[in-house]
């Protein structure tokens, strides 16, 4: 099947693939050792809490090939630190990290020809995805538990360059709320914001953005990832990071290594509450979201009701994101050394 990609023209979708790991837990054995499977269809209880209650939690991360041939994955122990959260909010046994390790490097390995060539920028985008397989009708745990990670080709999200986005502000909805979930990687936490996500773009908007739901007054983040500012440099040069650090959003991994690139740059690191009103009084010139799809979308404005606010640059990203994302796309394609160790393993997959 792979042989039969046009890698230039992959974009970003499912494709089927050699096939997947899955893993299963019961509360009397535990997790199994995982066997590679591939029908991409699961054989799952119709009465399953996952199903059923929505007892799910997913992850996203990629591997990349770099101009050596190496196949290495951008900071899976990250990814797997976050589902060890995200599994007991939804009262679901821990994937431990070489579970979600082994699933991750077995699935590359036997899909190793899917992964995009270095020249395409491309990847090999990778979904752990752990939910309640086993039935239970009452408000409880499953009995099993099932993880899988399974994985496809996905192209250069900016194949035709970075383009600054346009958001709308969401007041008919709430993605999250004080002492809810919106820290974990739940997929109820998504498609709630799917039909009114949807209906914003048919209007023209890129991204849709929430405020905080208790008082409408700080941001949260966008619906699909988190959101991060940048002022103006100061008369040394130097910038500050700015992202909420509101318990109600995700912790994202793009956002943790984009502020560890800031610190290597020697810009400050504010987390901290960002209230709108900053937004509208110009403090921060560029403003983006990010994630792992597309690690940057600069957004040129934001519009809140009749209320529109311009932000930086309206043709093109600007220089502090460029300059951040050159550096972190350098080190996943292997251009650039790899001072943090984020690339695993280091020798590459087999």
């Amino acid at each position: 099947m792979a042989d039969k990609l046009d890698w230039n023209n992959i974009g970003f979708q499912y494709r089927d693939t050699n096939g997947y790991m899955k893993y299963t837990w019961t509360l009397e054995t535990g997790w199994d050792k995982g066997t590679f499977e591939t029908d991409p269809y699961l054989k799952v209880h119709m009465c399953s809490t996952g199903l059923n209650y929505g007892q799910q939690c997913f992850e996203g991360l990629k591997a990349f090939k770099d101009k050596e041939g190496r196949v290495r994955i951008f900071r899976p122990q990250e990814n797997a630190a976050r589902m060890k959260r995200s599994g007991p909010i939804a009262h679901m046994p821990e994937v431990p990290e070489d579970i979600f390790l082994d699933g991750c490097r077995r699935t590359c390995e036997k899909n190793i020809e899917f992964v995009p060539p270095a020249e395409t920028d491309g990847a090999f985008y990778l979904r752990p995805l752990l939910f309640g397989s086993g039935p239970m009708i009452g408000m409880n745990a499953a009995p099993e538990f099932t993880f899988v990670v399974f994985g496809m080709p996905v192209g250069n999200y900016y194949k035709g360059g970075i383009k600054p986005a346009t958001a709308y502000v969401m007041e008919s909805i709430d993605r999250a709320a004080p002492k809810g979930t919106g820290s974990a990687k739940l997929g109820g936490n998504y498609a709630p914001t799917f039909g009114p996500m949807l209906k914003k773009m048919a209007e023209g908007y890129t991204l849709t953005m929430h405020l905080d739901a208790k008082n409408r007054t700080h941001v949260d983040e966008f619906s699909t990832s988190n959101f991060v500012a940048l002022t103006p440099p100061d008369e040394n040069g130097v910038r500050t990071f700015v992202t909420p650090n509101s318990e109600s959003i995700l912790r994202s991994v793009t956002r943790l290594t984009l502020e560890d690139i800031c610190t290597k740059f020697g810009w400050k690191v504010e987390e901290r509450p960002v209230a709108f009103s900053e937004i509208i009084e110009g403090k921060f010139n560029e403003v983006a979201a990010c994630g792992t799809a597309v690690v940057l979308t600069p957004v040129k404005s934001i519009t809140r009701g009749d209320q529109v606010i311009n932000i930086g640059d309206q043709e093109k990203i600007g220089e502090g994101f460029q300059r951040l994302y050159d550096y972190y796309r350098g080190i996943q394609k292997g251009e650039i050394k790899d001072e943090f160790g984020w690339m695993w393993p280091a020798e590459g997959l087999a």
